[in-house]
């Protein structure tokens, strides 16, 4: 790999470009394993990840998480996550794990790099950070499903004494302010944040039913389920099914059953559920019945929306998605992407699933030819 970087408190000057086979963007999961497969092709890439240190977007998660697969489940290709099998890794567990995983292969990463552009230069892509520029034949975009935090545009209306707070700011209830609690959102998140709060504050969890599965995690029955669960969601539930397709839009628009907890447990806990939550009056929270609720704090697990502002290619469909074909742009050709909501197959966003997706995407860019003499003859 050729080019430097300008390094921080530096005077800016002129900056050779960084050249490189391939760019990977993101550092997570997906985007480390990609690095793998590439790596034990021998192709000369670099990853870039936004964070000071590879697992930070994990570390960022509130503190009681626990990701819902059991540890058996939860391996990158070629290293075992270092947990019992059958317990459930709480986040920091997994963000070591993958700050390893990028050691124990010496994988490229260049850390504390945000990519704030991406377009074409004659037959290279370009990748800009600040006043850096990096130049590949093949981009792999590794950024995720969840990039800027979702609320309500009525959200701005509230009383400004009342706390506001997205689950990707979320740390534990001590950030909150003695009174009652809204989360508004009652997916996984939203459901787990609401139980962690109703133990010191009344709280109410607004949204629609999404459903269970059908064994609590690390339960008896949940253990014999799993198997057939982690089969269905590798191998049925794909883009090339019927029911696969079906329930890919049923997630979308009505959110992904709860793995952990049950609506009842929550109202056991105390937790008041109630219906989604419409606008405001006079400073509170209105839901669909028209009950004003009196909160001082409001947690919005309300998802988030996708950014490819960043990027100037014409890389979405009709629909404002990625174009893709697992993983391997519809439309730019070198251009892949990674760890995308059912990129394959429902399992493709989660960490044991990522795998499958990245050897597809690692095995289709062998097949392409460096598109300069420079591209080919770089090393890592």
């Amino acid at each position: 790999m050729t080019g430097q970087l300008n390094e921080p408190g530096t005077t800016p000057g002129r900056i050779e470009p960084v050249r490189v086979q391939t760019v990977i963007i993101g550092g997570g999961q997906a985007g480390l394993a990609v690095g793998y497969y590439l790596r034990r092709q021998g192709r000369p890439f670099v990853i870039l990840d936004r964070y000071p240190r590879i697992g930070d977007s994990w570390r960022r998660r509130w503190d009681s998480l626990r990701v819902f697969t059991p540890a058996r489940l939860d391996q990158l290709p070629g290293m075992p996550f270092p947990a019992p099998a059958s317990s459930f890794p709480t986040k920091d567990q997994v963000a070591d794990y993958l700050a390893a995983y990028a050691a124990h292969f010496d994988l490229p990463v260049r850390s504390g790099v945000r990519v704030d552009g991406l377009s074409r230069c004659g037959d290279r892509y370009v990748a800009t950070s600040g006043q850096n520029r990096f130049e590949a034949d093949n981009i792999v975009l590794a950024t995720g499903a969840y990039h800027h935090p979702r609320v309500p545009v009525f959200a701005s209306e509230l009383d400004p004494a009342i706390i506001q707070l997205h689950s990707s700011e979320y740390r534990n209830p001590s950030q909150l302010a003695a009174g009652n609690v809204l989360v508004v959102g009652a997916g996984n998140s939203g459901a787990e944040i609401a139980s962690e709060a109703s133990r010191h504050h009344r709280t109410w969890l607004s949204g629609r039913d999404t459903g269970h599965e059908p064994g609590r995690p690390g339960s008896g029955p949940d253990r014999l389920i799993t198997p057939l669960m982690w089969f269905a969601a590798m191998h049925v539930l794909t883009v090339r099914t019927p029911i696969g397709r079906q329930l890919q839009h049923t997630f979308r628009s009505s959110g992904i059953p709860l793995a952990r907890l049950r609506r009842k447990d929550l109202a056991t806990a105390g937790v008041d559920l109630v219906p989604r939550t419409a606008g405001v009056r006079a400073g509170r929270p209105v839901l669909e019945s028209g009950q004003v609720l009196d909160v001082a704090n409001v947690i919005w697990c309300t998802g988030f929306a996708p950014d490819f502002g960043w990027i100037d290619l014409p890389i979405l469909d009709e629909n404002g998605d990625p174009a893709h074909d697992r993983g391997v742009s519809s439309a730019q050709p070198g251009l892949c992407f990674a760890g995308l909501y059912f990129q394959y197959a429902l399992a493709s966003v989660l960490i044991g699933g990522v795998g499958r997706d990245a050897e597809h995407v690692a095995g289709h860019l062998a097949s392409r030819r460096p598109t300069s003499a420079v591209g080919a003859r770089l090393t890592a």
